[in-house]
């Protein structure tokens, strides 16, 4: 088994403490799934004080025999902007010699910018969700 390690940042206009609640604690209901797409998750920790969450996706389509898991880690700080940075760190535990590819990892973290900037724009646009 191999490990991968990717981390990255993106910056919102919420404040961390209200990007928290949408995209955590009332994610279900304001990210859209897609129907084609086949995950089991595993939530490791989620610290609404630290304002941390981990999760793993331990099983799906994306998997091919070749990744054991993926564990993603978000920490949301405040910007100096007044928004937020999400610090996000994904790690790819790998099955025999497979490696991640620079498009996979692209790929991955233009699904992840996405959605936090459609949460961004549902909470500017929604101010008492």
């Amino acid at each position: 088994m191999g490990l991968f390690t990717h981390e990255y940042e993106v910056i919102t206009a919420i404040l961390p403490a209200k990007m928290f609640k949408a995209c955590i604690l009332d994610g279900e209901n304001l990210i859209p799934k897609e129907a084609s797409h086949y995950m089991v998750e595993k939530v490791e920790a989620s610290d609404k004080d630290e304002l941390v969450y981990s999760y793993s996706v331990i099983e799906g389509s994306v998997f091919m025999n070749k990744l054991e898991k993926i564990t993603y880690e978000t920490k949301l700080e405040p910007s100096s902007a007044g928004g937020s940075i999400s610090k996000i760190s994904c790690k790819y535990y790998t099955i025999g010699d497979f490696e991640i590819t620079e498009e996979g990892l692209k790929a991955g973290k233009e699904k992840a910018l996405q959605m936090l900037k459609a949460v961004d724009a549902y909470v500017l646009a929604n101010p008492r969700h």
